[in-house]
């Protein structure tokens, strides 16, 4: 079980240094991701629609890590340079000591900690 949250925390840490590399390498070649605007989609196009560079990231701050078999919770606070600030969860399931999918469920959104409601 540490070696999955391991594995997360390196995904994260590898997001913040915009090494994709490292990303690439820890999902497997049949990888899906899925968010609330993605359905199931395959390694090319996640990264494709969802790397951007880390430069707007100040930091990430990992709440918890809850794993439990194959699968895995993180909860995490992402800060942006110009004060915006989110919380997610996502949900890791794993294939050996790679990530096969990510499901990712968004929370609110607040700049310099006042909440921002987002469009319906």
């Amino acid at each position: 079980m540490a070696d999955k949250a391991d594995t997360i925390r390196a995904i994260f840490a590898a997001y913040l240094s915009n090494d994709r590399r490292r990303v690439e390498d820890a999902l497997a070649d049949d990888f899906r991701f899925t968010g609330p605007y993605d359905d199931r989609i395959d390694k090319p196009t996640y990264f494709e629609r969802c790397w951007k560079g880390s430069d707007w990231i100040e930091r990430h701050e990992l709440e918890r890590i809850l794993v439990d078999g194959d699968a895995a919770f993180v909860t995490y606070k992402c800060t942006a340079k110009g004060g915006k600030s989110f919380r997610n969860t996502e949900f890791f399931v794993f294939e050996g000591r790679k990530v096969r999918s990510i499901d990712v469920y968004f929370g609110a959104t607040y700049q310099d900690g006042v909440f921002v409601r987002q469009a319906e």
